[in-house]
């Protein structure tokens, strides 16, 4: 775990800062971070997968939002995926397993992101699959191509859609094309996402990274608490709204993937 709890501007020396690069260069971590200058990047990195996300990744994640979501430790959190692909999800063999009392890792996760208080940034590329598209709902810019794919495939997996999808959702991008995009479970593509509203701006391919950090850079020079203040006012006013939504999906997503329809149906996926 990282020692630091609070980084300086533009401060790049020190063991502390040795150890948060280095995160983010071993070769067998999936989840790969790297503090630079009050922003904090974190890589899914499981390409072999095509970044699908598993418990352990969730929980890495987790961790990383509760530490340095808070405004203390970075002023804003970047999100993006290895060798061109965001994430295909949540690995599909997790859905195999019984699962444990209590919330599960992707929710615990969805919760984290949710309450993050710094602004968040994902660089989109290749696809974003499952709650790889649900968690982009959570972010507060969003840069993606026009070649890009996004897909809630939940129904068609004999589930629900999660991560407050079912409320958010609508809100970005309004209920005739929420309806579409969770029930049809089709890919929608960079330009319809980009004239939607769900992301932010569109971007050539292989530039989203760049544009992210960019956005990056321009937010941590006006005062953090400003723009902090900015986000909480957003999202305050649907907060309770939001967690209510979450809390009932749960609900549902767990009562159907304990059935045989869904298990069968699950064990026909690959990531």
């Amino acid at each position: 775990m990282l020692g630091r709890t609070a980084i300086e501007p533009r401060a790049r020396g020190g063991l502390d800062w040795a150890r948060d690069r280095l995160a983010l260069t071993k070769e067998n971590e999936m989840i790969k971070h790297e503090l630079i200058d009050d922003v904090l990047e974190i890589q899914i990195s499981r390409p072999e997968k095509r970044n699908a996300l598993t418990h352990e990744m969730y929980d890495e994640m987790r961790e990383l939002l509760l530490k340095y979501g808070r405004g203390e430790s970075a002023r804003a959190i970047l999100f993006y995926g290895s060798e061109g692909i965001f994430s295909a999800g949540a690995d599909l063999e997790d859905f195999k397993k019984p699962r444990k009392p209590g919330e599960s890792h992707g929710i615990q996760f969805i919760r984290a992101l949710a309450s993050c208080e710094v602004p968040i940034i994902a660089a989109v590329e290749g696809f974003a699959v499952g709650i790889g598209a649900t968690m982009l709902l959570h972010c507060d810019f969003v840069y993606t191509t026009e070649e890009c794919k996004f897909r809630f495939p939940f129904v068609a997996l004999g589930l629900c859609p999660e991560a407050g999808s079912t409320y958010l959702l609508e809100k970005l991008v309004g209920p005739r094309r929420a309806v579409d995009w969770l029930m049809s479970c089709r890919y929608i593509y960079g330009d319809e996402a980009y004239e939607s509203g769900f992301v932010t701006a569109l971007t050539e391919a292989g530039a989203t990274l760049e544009k992210a950090r960019q956005r990056a850079i321009e937010l941590i020079k006006f005062p953090s608490s400003s723009v902090n203040a900015t986000k909480r006012l957003m999202k305050g006013h649907y907060k309770d709204k939001l967690t209510h939504v979450i809390d009932r999906e749960v609900e549902e997503f767990n009562s159907k993937l304990e059935t045989g329809e869904t298990q069968s149906l699950v064990s026909k996926g690959t990531n």
